[in-house]
C-alpha cells in the first residue's frame, strides 16, 4: 500500500496531539494517511501499553488513519543507531510516502527529539540505492519522501509554517480524548501527571486558536522543517 502521507510518534497520542487536525483535513481532502508509532508508551505513569493499544486504534478509527503499526522500541530507552533505523527505513520504504511528518526537534521528552532524529535520518538512508533491506523475505527498494515536517509538542517551538486546520479540531480533541487513561479524566483515581489536567486539554486548543490568530484563521497547527519550504507563486499563500 502506498500512502501520501507516513506520520511517525514516539508515543501513541504524540501524532494527535501535534497533528491530529491537518491529518484529519488532508483525509478528508482524500489522501490515504498512515501512522507508525516507534513505542507503546509503557513507562507512561498512567494506563498500559495493553490500554494504550486499544486507545491508539481507537484514535486511528477516529481520525481515519488507513494503517496504524507500532515498532515496539523501548519507551525512554532506544537509540538512533543502525537497528532502529533499519525498522524505520523499512517502513518508509513499504509505503512510499511523498510527504512525512514526526516529532518535534526539540522537546520535553527525551523520546520526542530522540525520534525526531531517528526517523529524519532514516528517510535520508532509505533513499540510498546501495542500503539493502529485506521485509517479509522481499527486497525492498530505495525510497526518499519529498517532505519532512516536524510537528510541534510541548515546548512553544516557533513553527516555520503553519496550517489552517479550521473545522477540524473537533475531530483533534475527539481523538486525543481516545486515550482516556492519559489525559483528564475528573472520575480517575490514577497519578496526576503533567497532561492529565484539564488545563493541559484546554492548552491544545488555546494553542492552535493563537496559531490560528497570526494568520488570520480560527485554528492552527505548526510545523519545523529542515529544508526550505517551496512553493510556486505568490498564490500559494493564505
Amino acid at each position: 500500500m502506498k500512502l501520501d502521507i507516513l506520520a511517525f510518534g514516539a508515543h501513541p497520542d504524540d501524532i494527535e496531539l501535534g497533528a491530529g487536525a491537518t491529518l484529519a483535513k488532508e483525509i478528508y481532502k482524500g489522501k490515504n494517511v498512515g501512522v507508525i508509532d516507534l513505542t507503546r508508551g509503557e513507562l507512561g505513569t498512567r494506563g498500559s501499553a495493553e490500554i494504550r493499544d486499544k486507545e491508539a486504534a481507537k484514535a486511528a478509527e477516529i481520525l481515519g488513519f488507513v494503517v496504524r503499526e507500532n515498532l515496539g522500541f523501548a519507551d525512554g530507552f532506544f537509540v538512533n543507531d543502525k537497528t532502529h533505523q533499519t525498522k524505520v527505513i523499512e517502513m518508509i520504504r513499504k509505503y512510499r510516502p511523498e510527504v512525512i511528518i514526526c516529532n518535534a526537534i526539540d522537546d520535553r521528552h527525551i523520546d520526542h527529539p530522540k525520534g525526531s532524529k531517528l526517523v529524519s535520518e532514516a528517510c535520508f538512508l532509505s533513499g540510498l540505492l546501495k542500503y539493502k533491506t529485506v521485509l517479509n523475505n522481499v527486497d525492498q527498494k530505495p525510497w526518499r519522501p519529498k517532505k519532512v515536517y516536524h510537528y510541534i509538542q510541548w515546548k512553544n517551538l516557533e513553527p516555520d509554517f503553519v496550517v489552517d486546520v479550521t473545522g477540524f479540531m473537533e475531530k483533534k480533541i475527539e481523538a486525543i480524548l481516545a486515550y482516556s487513561s492519559q489525559f483528564y479524566d475528573p472520575e480517575s483515581n490514577e497519578p496526576e501527571t503533567p497532561i492529565s489536567n484539564r488545563n493541559f486539554i484546554d492548552s491544545v486548543t488555546y494553542r492552535a486558536r493563537d496559531l490560528g490568530r497570526y494568520i488570520g484563521v480560527d485554528y492552527a497547527e505548526g510545523f519545523n522543517v529542515e529544508r526550505y519550504v517551496a512553493v510556486n507563486g505568490f498564490d500559494d499563500l493564505i
